[in-house]
């Protein structure tokens, strides 16, 4: 491999790491949402994988049933994350083309290998 063909990729190489800091601070400001219990409790996520809001109708408020309520947060939290890291994989794949760049492409990626 010539001299110039490794300079090529390692500016490339680059690029791609410059692209992947700019998408995480965009990831940041984007969010998802997801309902559960027929709308009763909406989890907001972002794309740094982190629940930014939970809202919950009072009428789901049962304090004779409170693990319920749990199990309703719980689900629509997961949900959430579930698709935040599908937005960040889709533009991953907007950034790399589509290809499976190993230890690219999640949420635990963009945080440094923490999900």
């Amino acid at each position: 491999m010539s001299k110039k063909m490794l300079a090529d990729i390692m500016r490339q190489a680059q690029k791609l790491q410059q692209e992947m800091q700019r998408l995480q601070e965009e990831a940041k400001n984007k969010t998802v949402e997801a309902t559960a219990g027929g709308g009763m409790v909406t989890a907001v996520a972002n794309g740094a994988g982190q629940i930014v809001s939970i809202k919950i109708d009072p009428e789901a408020i049962n304090p004779e049933d409170r693990e319920m309520l749990e199990d309703m947060i719980v689900a629509a939290c997961n949900e959430a994350l579930r698709r935040a890291q599908e937005m960040v994989q889709t533009e991953m794949a907007k950034l790399t083309g589509g290809l499976q760049i190993p230890g690219v492409g999640g949420i635990g990626d963009l945080l440094g290998g923490i999900t």
